[in-house]
């Protein structure tokens, strides 16, 4: 286990010497925060929906960790282009040891990014319940695992960096924007309520919500069950394809 420890640091160290991919990711959150929680707030209010902020902040902690952590998956193809993935897959480890190092090296920088907007949303009127926060950085972990496992996977099946880029766009947006991070799931025409029970985001965003504001669509435990159930299958699809992966 000391190769996956390496590999989680050097993964760590990483993600905090680049101050500019800090600030680059924050960027977006922010945007959607201000735009969305000030600008959508009061006709979210009027409508009958309370306080938009309470609401959205838990989405967009999870959109934060989605991005930060799936995008690490890039650095295996950028890995395999410089030689670096080489020289790591020849060292006397196996192949599952180096995935779950580095799966864990990114998941913990998505967790980061996510807890570094937690504290931005709770500077702009996010009001938690701080019994369950520790329930939230669960739920936020097995988010992180997740995407960061899909992320490897895929770009163990790709050598092209922008075609990793596109089809993580193709995926990632719509992954998104059918979680009810920006949206409540009750009401919802039928094809877009099917879309939004199969999209594994929608229950770490419904995860968080109920963890942070205790409103909750499917229910803390059911999304605890299925992000597990899910995050297993990731991990091991990832290391499977990691284990056939080419340098």
């Amino acid at each position: 286990m000391n190769a996956v420890y390496m590999l989680w640091l050097r993964q760590i160290k990483k993600y905090a010497r680049s101050k500019s991919r800090i600030v680059g990711a924050l960027g977006q959150p922010l945007l959607f925060m201000v735009a969305l929680g000030f600008g959508f707030g009061p006709i979210y209010a009027q409508a009958g929906g309370g306080d938009y902020i309470q609401f959205l902040a838990p989405g967009i902690i999870a959109m934060s960790i989605l991005f930060t952590s799936i995008f690490s998956g890039i650095e295996v193809i950028w890995d395999r282009q410089f030689g670096f993935l080489k020289e790591t897959l020849v060292a006397p480890v196996s192949r599952y040891e180096i995935m779950l190092g580095r799966t864990l090296g990114g998941a913990t920088a998505g967790l980061l990014q996510g807890i570094i907007v937690f504290f931005v949303a709770l500077a702009m009127g996010l009001r938690p319940d701080w019994d369950l926060v520790p329930a939230a950085l669960l739920v936020a972990a097995l988010i992180a695992v997740f995407f960061t496992a899909l992320g490897t996977a895929i770009a163990s099946k790709m050598d092209d960096m922008q075609g990793f880029q596109l089809i993580m766009n193709f995926v990632v947006m719509p992954i998104f924007f059918l979680s009810g991070a920006l949206f409540p799931l009750e009401g919802l025409p039928s094809g877009i309520r099917e879309a939004t029970s199969i999209n594994p985001l929608s229950y770490g965003v419904d995860g968080l919500r109920a963890a942070l504001t205790g409103v909750a669509h499917f229910g803390l435990a059911t999304d605890l069950t299925v992000l597990l159930g899910l995050t297993a299958a990731s991990v091991a699809l990832g290391a499977y394809l990691f284990s056939k992966i080419q340098a």
